[in-house]
């Protein structure tokens, strides 16, 4: 595969708290990705709709109001039944440190937590895309 990183990002559910993943988007952005944005309130199958549609590598997620968990769980189910088992899935916002290992246990790569410098996340995303491509 070659070209620019593609990169989904998005919030599942009515948190509408959008700051923090306007500007990730941005810095991926201006890192040389190509980013779509679909905006707060979406459904999980929307997700996994545009990210087939899309075939993007990444997925980035935000969560601000709790409910994480829950719906990480359902959205790594539905990534893997849906063969996307491929795509680097990276999640931030206010999530508890307890609940890290079990997130990654879920199948997601990393957890942003607020303050993690965006250039850390840029770094984190090449690095991995690119080790998901060897």
């Amino acid at each position: 595969m070659s070209g620019k990183i593609r990169v989904l990002t998005g919030k599942i559910g009515l948190d509408d708290h959008f700051r923090g993943i306007i500007s990730v988007t941005e810095a991926l952005k201006d890192a040389g990705m190509e980013v779509i944005y679909v905006g707060a309130g979406r459904r999980i199958d929307e997700m996994i709709t545009a990210a087939i549609q899309e075939n993007v590598q990444v997925i980035g997620l935000s969560f601000l109001c709790g409910g994480h968990l829950e719906t990480m769980q359902r959205f790594m189910d539905k990534m893997k039944e849906q063969g996307l088992d491929n795509v680097l899935v990276v999640i931030g916002g206010v999530i508890h440190d307890q609940d890290i290992p079990k997130l990654k246990e879920l199948g997601v790569a990393e957890v942003f937590l607020p303050g993690t410098p965006l250039k850390d996340i840029v770094k984190f995303v090449l690095e991995n895309v690119k080790n998901k491509r060897e």
